[in-house]
């Protein structure tokens, strides 16, 4: 099964090079475009203080941060939970320079633009000209962003596997292939069972004179017609 892991991170401010560090990351785990529900989440305590503007983003205050660990406790678990999978990311230059910067700190292996997937850069070229933000995208794709009063790591990444599903186009193919997966099972529409698909044949609803004049009308065709073949005689 091809696995995807669509990833965000919050962070101080805009740039890791000038002191700048991650403070969330959520990652939400794919297979073959569908969410299974697996989630990696963590915040971590910056070592510095958190910028008014960055605060007002995405409210998580210097003492909120302050009880969190650092992330080189959770550097290797993070790199176990993305693998060597793609990387579903929203602007993804931003979000990997601040992950490798980080990684950097604890002398790991860089995460490389080869194994990331931007979804800004799919938005720009399927909607030229339009707004590609994660809300004007679930705006866009009718995707319910009502929680999201502010950003948070985990949430927009769970709304940007929604959006990232709708820009690839396999929100209608993955729908069919569900229905036909389901075709055994008895589906749900709403809370109640729809109708199961038939797994017998319908009986007879033939009457016995009925089925006497058809026998009868065969017979006239000759021994070669290809009724005798469907009737058993």
């Amino acid at each position: 099964m091809a696995r995807e892991i669509v990833l965000d991170t919050e962070t101080t401010g805009l740039d890791p090079a000038s002191g700048d560090r991650v403070v969330e990351i959520g990652c939400v785990e794919m297979l073959n475009h569908i969410p299974t529900g697996q989630v990696w989440h963590n915040y971590f305590n910056p070592e510095r203080d958190m910028p008014q503007g960055a605060f007002e983003v995405h409210g998580l205050s210097t003492e909120f941060l302050a009880t969190k660990p650092v992330f080189a406790e959770f550097a290797e678990d993070f790199l176990k939970f993305i693998a060597g999978d793609k990387l579903i990311i929203h602007n993804a230059n931003f979000d990997i320079g601040f992950l490798n910067a980080e990684l950097a700190r604890q002398t790991l292996s860089a995460i490389t633009m080869d194994r990331v997937i931007d979804t800004l850069a799919l938005a720009r070229r399927k909607h030229p000209g339009a707004p590609n933000s994660l809300d004007a995208l679930c705006k866009r794709y009718h995707i319910d962003n009502a929680a999201r009063s502010k950003h948070g790591a985990l949430l927009d990444s769970e709304l940007l596997a929604e959006v990232y599903i709708e820009l690839i186009g396999r929100r209608q193919a993955d729908l069919g292939l569900s229905a036909v997966a389901g075709a055994k099972k008895t589906a749900l529409v709403g809370d109640a069972p729809a109708i199961a698909l038939q797994s017998a044949p319908l009986p007879n609803r033939l009457s016995e004179a009925e089925a006497e004049s058809h026998r009868a009308f065969v017979e006239t065709l000759g021994p070669t017609a290809l009724w005798r073949d469907y009737s058993g005689e």
